[in-house]
Protein backbone atom coordinates (compact mmCIF):
# COMPACT_ATOMS: atom_id res chain seq x y z
CA UNK A 1 0.00 0.00 0.00
CA UNK A 2 3.48 2.22 0.74
CA UNK A 3 4.34 1.82 -3.37
CA UNK A 4 1.07 3.85 -4.29
CA UNK A 5 1.59 7.70 -4.61
CA UNK A 6 -0.15 9.82 -2.51
CA UNK A 7 -2.96 11.51 -4.39
CA UNK A 8 -3.02 15.53 -5.92
CA UNK A 9 -6.80 15.43 -4.73
CA UNK A 10 -9.47 14.54 -1.92
CA UNK A 11 -12.94 13.49 -3.03
CA UNK A 12 -15.99 12.92 -0.41
CA UNK A 13 -15.99 9.51 1.29
CA UNK A 14 -19.59 9.78 2.50
CA UNK A 15 -21.42 9.84 -0.93
CA UNK A 16 -24.25 6.71 -1.33
CA UNK A 17 -22.57 3.89 -2.48
CA UNK A 18 -25.54 1.91 -4.32
CA UNK A 19 -27.45 0.08 -1.57
CA UNK A 20 -26.86 2.50 0.87
CA UNK A 21 -29.54 5.37 2.57
CA UNK A 22 -29.97 7.26 5.70
CA UNK A 23 -31.16 4.60 8.37
CA UNK A 24 -29.74 1.42 6.73
CA UNK A 25 -28.00 -1.29 8.37
CA UNK A 26 -25.41 -3.17 6.90
CA UNK A 27 -24.18 -6.81 8.31
CA UNK A 28 -20.28 -7.06 8.04
CA UNK A 29 -16.99 -8.11 9.78
CA UNK A 30 -14.78 -6.04 11.31
CA UNK A 31 -11.60 -6.36 13.80
CA UNK A 32 -12.18 -3.46 16.23
CA UNK A 33 -9.67 -2.05 18.15
CA UNK A 34 -11.85 -1.48 21.73
CA UNK A 35 -9.07 -2.66 24.02
CA UNK A 36 -5.90 -1.58 22.03
CA UNK A 37 -4.30 1.33 24.06
CA UNK A 38 -1.27 1.38 21.51
CA UNK A 39 -3.14 2.11 18.70
CA UNK A 40 -5.36 4.94 20.08
CA UNK A 41 -2.47 6.37 21.08
CA UNK A 42 -0.79 6.18 17.64
CA UNK A 43 -4.56 7.28 16.59
CA UNK A 44 -4.45 10.07 19.12
CA UNK A 45 -1.16 11.57 17.65
CA UNK A 46 -2.32 11.75 13.93
CA UNK A 47 -6.23 13.33 15.11
CA UNK A 48 -4.10 16.00 16.78
CA UNK A 49 -1.86 16.50 13.69
CA UNK A 50 -4.68 16.52 10.89
CA UNK A 51 -7.23 18.79 13.78
CA UNK A 52 -6.75 21.88 11.73
CA UNK A 53 -6.96 20.31 8.84
CA UNK A 54 -10.38 21.30 6.58
CA UNK A 55 -12.77 18.61 5.32
CA UNK A 56 -11.65 15.73 7.44
CA UNK A 57 -14.30 13.48 9.87
CA UNK A 58 -11.40 12.29 12.33
CA UNK A 59 -12.28 8.75 13.56
CA UNK A 60 -12.40 8.18 17.55
CA UNK A 61 -10.99 5.53 19.47
CA UNK A 62 -14.21 3.84 20.02
CA UNK A 63 -14.90 3.28 15.58
CA UNK A 64 -11.11 2.64 14.99
CA UNK A 65 -11.82 -0.96 12.63
CA UNK A 66 -10.08 -3.17 9.83
CA UNK A 67 -12.86 -3.96 7.31
CA UNK A 68 -12.77 -7.59 6.49
CA UNK A 69 -15.83 -9.01 4.90
CA UNK A 70 -19.50 -7.51 4.41
CA UNK A 71 -22.23 -10.01 4.46
CA UNK A 72 -25.73 -8.06 3.43
CA UNK A 73 -27.96 -5.34 4.83
CA UNK A 74 -29.85 -6.03 8.04
CA UNK A 75 -33.05 -5.85 5.54
CA UNK A 76 -32.16 -8.58 2.90
CA UNK A 77 -30.07 -10.77 5.31
CA UNK A 78 -32.54 -13.36 7.97
CA UNK A 79 -31.38 -13.16 11.24
CA UNK A 80 -31.79 -16.87 10.96
CA UNK A 81 -28.77 -17.01 8.28
CA UNK A 82 -26.99 -14.26 10.20
CA UNK A 83 -26.80 -15.91 12.83
CA UNK A 84 -25.71 -18.93 11.12
CA UNK A 85 -23.52 -17.59 9.57
CA UNK A 86 -21.74 -16.46 13.04
CA UNK A 87 -21.61 -19.63 14.40
CA UNK A 88 -19.76 -21.05 10.93
CA UNK A 89 -17.39 -18.31 12.15
CA UNK A 90 -16.95 -18.93 15.79
CA UNK A 91 -15.77 -22.47 14.74
CA UNK A 92 -13.68 -21.52 12.05
CA UNK A 93 -11.76 -18.74 13.22
CA UNK A 94 -11.63 -21.33 16.52
CA UNK A 95 -8.64 -23.08 14.22
CA UNK A 96 -6.91 -19.59 13.35
CA UNK A 97 -4.12 -18.52 16.00
CA UNK A 98 -4.32 -14.67 17.69
CA UNK A 99 -1.51 -12.71 15.83
CA UNK A 100 0.57 -9.80 16.21
CA UNK A 101 -0.18 -6.72 13.22
CA UNK A 102 1.85 -3.69 13.05
CA UNK A 103 -0.21 -0.84 12.06
CA UNK A 104 1.44 2.48 10.81
CA UNK A 105 2.61 4.85 9.18
CA UNK A 106 -0.42 6.49 8.22
CA UNK A 107 -0.67 7.10 3.95
CA UNK A 108 -2.82 9.71 2.10
CA UNK A 109 -5.60 7.82 -0.42
CA UNK A 110 -8.23 9.75 -2.29
CA UNK A 111 -10.90 9.19 0.34
CA UNK A 112 -8.93 8.57 3.40
CA UNK A 113 -6.06 8.67 5.35
CA UNK A 114 -4.98 4.97 6.56
CA UNK A 115 -2.83 3.56 9.16
CA UNK A 116 -0.77 0.57 6.81
CA UNK A 117 -1.56 -2.85 8.25
CA UNK A 118 1.72 -5.90 8.12
CA UNK A 119 1.88 -8.06 7.67
CA UNK A 120 -1.17 -8.78 5.39
CA UNK A 121 -1.10 -12.75 5.74
CA UNK A 122 -2.62 -13.16 8.90
CA UNK A 123 -5.48 -10.48 7.98
CA UNK A 124 -6.03 -12.71 4.69
CA UNK A 125 -6.04 -16.17 6.40
CA UNK A 126 -9.08 -15.01 8.62
CA UNK A 127 -11.16 -13.44 5.57
CA UNK A 128 -11.10 -16.37 3.60
CA UNK A 129 -11.97 -18.28 6.94
CA UNK A 130 -15.63 -15.59 7.23
CA UNK A 131 -15.73 -15.96 3.25
CA UNK A 132 -15.60 -19.65 4.00
CA UNK A 133 -18.35 -19.48 7.04
CA UNK A 134 -20.49 -17.79 5.08
CA UNK A 135 -20.44 -20.30 1.76
CA UNK A 136 -21.22 -22.64 5.04
CA UNK A 137 -24.23 -21.33 4.68
CA UNK A 138 -24.87 -19.52 1.41
CA UNK A 139 -23.53 -20.82 -2.36
CA UNK A 140 -21.51 -18.20 -2.54
CA UNK A 141 -19.90 -15.50 -0.22
CA UNK A 142 -20.33 -11.62 -1.67
CA UNK A 143 -17.64 -9.37 -2.54
CA UNK A 144 -14.92 -10.30 -4.22
CA UNK A 145 -11.87 -12.28 -2.60
CA UNK A 146 -9.11 -10.08 -4.33
CA UNK A 147 -8.44 -6.64 -4.47
CA UNK A 148 -8.29 -6.52 -0.15
CA UNK A 149 -5.92 -4.82 1.51
CA UNK A 150 -5.85 -4.65 5.20
CA UNK A 151 -6.06 -1.21 6.67
CA UNK A 152 -7.22 1.10 9.67
CA UNK A 153 -8.80 4.43 8.63
CA UNK A 154 -7.67 7.52 10.55
CA UNK A 155 -9.70 10.24 9.29
CA UNK A 156 -12.21 10.09 6.17
CA UNK A 157 -12.40 12.92 3.49
CA UNK A 158 -15.79 14.74 3.68
CA UNK A 159 -15.58 17.25 0.77
CA UNK A 160 -13.45 17.69 -2.50
CA UNK A 161 -10.29 19.32 -2.53
CA UNK A 162 -6.41 19.35 -2.50
CA UNK A 163 -4.29 16.36 -0.44
CA UNK A 164 -1.67 18.19 0.25
CA UNK A 165 -2.73 19.70 3.45
CA UNK A 166 -3.61 16.44 4.80
CA UNK A 167 -0.03 14.61 2.91
CA UNK A 168 1.63 17.79 4.63
CA UNK A 169 0.40 17.03 8.36
CA UNK A 170 1.01 13.00 8.25
CA UNK A 171 5.05 13.83 7.24
CA UNK A 172 4.94 15.65 10.37
CA UNK A 173 4.10 12.77 12.35
CA UNK A 174 7.26 11.25 14.39
CA UNK A 175 5.33 8.69 16.25
CA UNK A 176 6.57 5.04 15.54
CA UNK A 177 4.20 2.13 14.04
CA UNK A 178 2.54 0.10 17.17
CA UNK A 179 1.47 -3.46 17.27
CA UNK A 180 -1.53 -4.70 18.22
CA UNK A 181 -2.33 -8.40 19.30
CA UNK A 182 -5.50 -9.15 17.00
CA UNK A 183 -7.57 -12.00 19.05
CA UNK A 184 -10.99 -11.78 17.26
CA UNK A 185 -13.26 -10.82 14.58
CA UNK A 186 -16.72 -9.26 15.51
CA UNK A 187 -19.51 -9.36 12.70
CA UNK A 188 -21.50 -5.99 13.40
CA UNK A 189 -24.20 -3.92 12.28
CA UNK A 190 -22.59 -0.87 10.99
CA UNK A 191 -24.46 2.55 10.03
CA UNK A 192 -22.97 5.50 8.29
CA UNK A 193 -25.64 8.62 9.17
CA UNK A 194 -23.24 10.74 10.49
CA UNK A 195 -20.11 11.16 8.75
CA UNK A 196 -18.91 8.19 10.58
CA UNK A 197 -19.03 4.57 10.68
CA UNK A 198 -20.76 3.08 13.81
CA UNK A 199 -22.07 0.42 15.18
CA UNK A 200 -23.33 -2.27 17.53
CA UNK A 201 -21.57 -5.92 17.89
CA UNK A 202 -23.65 -8.90 17.02
CA UNK A 203 -21.64 -11.82 17.18
CA UNK A 204 -17.54 -12.14 18.36
CA UNK A 205 -15.85 -14.77 16.90
CA UNK A 206 -12.23 -15.02 18.90
CA UNK A 207 -9.60 -16.68 17.30
CA UNK A 208 -7.86 -19.83 18.78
Amino acid sequence: MTDTPAPATMADHWWWRPGWRTGRRFYTWHITFAASTDVHRLAADYRQALADVPGLDLVPDQWLHLTMQGLGFTDEVSETDARAIADAAIRRLAKLPAFDLALGPAITTPEALLLTARPAEPVHAVRLALRSAITDVWPTAPEPVDGFRPHVSVAYSNTAGPARPASDALAGVTSHPVTARITAAELIVLGRDRHMYEWDTYAHASLG
